[in-house]
């Protein structure tokens, strides 16, 4: 399974927000966002933070990608 994590960095962009201000403002561990910039899997506690403090769905931070397609 392969995940992409290009939604979560666009939103970002649209909010005005850095990635470190994301990891603060969710109290995300840095690994954990190291894992995220990799397009690497974490946890839904993880992907759940994120979308309380966005105030977005799991679907507008990432979008699960075909293997074979990249």
């Amino acid at each position: 399974m392969a995940v992409s994590y290009n939604r979560l960095w666009k939103l970002l962009v649209d909010k005005k927000m850095s990635k470190a201000d994301l990891r603060k403002a969710s109290g995300v561990a840095p690994n954990t966002m190291t894992k995220l910039r990799r397009d690497e899997e974490v946890t839904l506690t993880v992907l759940g933070k994120i979308c309380k403090t966005l105030n977005a769905d799991y679907g507008d931070i990432m979008e699960y990608v075909d293997e074979e397609d990249t």
